[in-house]
């Protein structure tokens, strides 16, 4: 029997004995890699990765549609509850926060306000919540075929997506009617949701990675999201809140708006109202945290892909 096949049939056996090569046998690693053999699920370069997500691009659009069908095929109104959560959830908010503990005090056009800031949101706090579970909940799929894992949380992301081009419509015709008009600002908000949606995608990546392993998560993502709600400014104004009425210091506020969700509800305020004071730099924050996260969320995902999935 030759060398090469020698350490083939060690390595079929399990290995020479005591897990020590036989004299002046090649070790299998360095037979493996002078005959271009890896293991099957070695992780592969992040070029090679970002390809072969782009390749099976099809399957991603195709999951997250089907996801998106399916998800309300056994409710008698369907799909459409998808726009009336977030409506319900406005709606209990300025019932709360409104008219009981007057929120809306110094703030102009307090419904537009308060809906807009609850649609914009809603995209985030789902996407990254269905991100997070996006391996545990899929351990069968993940198990049964090879695929790029970021394919997932990817497709949830998207199928989130797909739910709010519909609520979309909604929110521009709730705005109309509160009294708002349509300006030339209204061109760039399908740039302002595409940096939001980088930010998701990259958010429910490290989430999702966390989220394999850390099965505690899903319990604390619930008190996760509430603390972040009240932190962002839906249903009050950070500047008038804390600044105009509590007099505290200018700096306070701002750290608030890098808070990204509150970012990106202040940004898509900026474009849908003119009652809205604008912050200069409120697109530089946006445009921050969407490179950052998708770039440091692919990244944090990808180290650990070979792992998915095991044990």
């Amino acid at each position: 029997m030759s060398q090469p096949e020698s350490a083939v049939a060690d390595a079929q056996a399990g290995g020479p004995k005591n897990g020590t090569p036989v004299q002046g046998q090649e070790p299998l690693a360095k037979l493996a890699e002078r005959y271009g053999l890896r293991r099957a699920i070695a992780r592969p370069s992040l070029p090679v990765y970002l390809r072969q997500l782009w390749e099976r691009r099809h399957f991603v659009m195709t999951y997250a549609t089907s996801r998106n069908v399916s998800k309300y095929s056994n409710s008698a109104m369907g799909q459409l509850w998808q726009v009336l959560t977030p409506l319900f959830n406005a709606g209990i908010y300025w019932l709360m926060f409104g008219l009981i503990l007057g929120a809306d005090k110094g703030i102009k056009n307090y419904p537009a306000f308060l809906i807009t800031g609850m649609f914009v949101y809603t995209y985030t706090q789902r996407s990254v919540s269905s991100g997070a579970k996006a391996i545990s909940s899929n351990l069968s799929l993940i198990r049964a075929l090879h695929f790029p894992r970021a394919a997932l949380p990817l497709a949830y992301t998207i199928q989130e997506f797909q739910q709010l081009l519909i609520s979309m419509g909604v929110l521009f015709a709730l705005v109309l009617i509160t009294g708002e008009a349509v300006t030339w600002l209204w061109l760039l908000i399908p740039v302002a949701l595409i940096l939001q949606t980088m930010f998701n995608i990259g958010a429910s990546l490290v989430l999702a990675r966390i989220g394999a392993t850390a099965r505690d998560l899903n319990q604390l993502l619930p008190f996760i999201m509430r603390t972040w709600l009240y932190a962002s400014g839906v249903f009050y104004s950070i500047q008038d809140r804390l600044v105009d009425a509590d007099g505290a210091r200018q700096w306070i506020a701002d750290i608030m708006y890098l808070n990204p969700a509150a970012a990106y509800i202040e940004l898509m305020r900026d474009l849908l109202m003119r009652t809205h004071d604008t912050r200069p730099y409120i697109w530089m924050v946006c445009v921050f945290w969407a490179v950052f996260a998708l770039a440091g969320g692919f990244w944090y995902f990808w180290r650990a892909e070979e792992k998915y999935g095991r044990g």
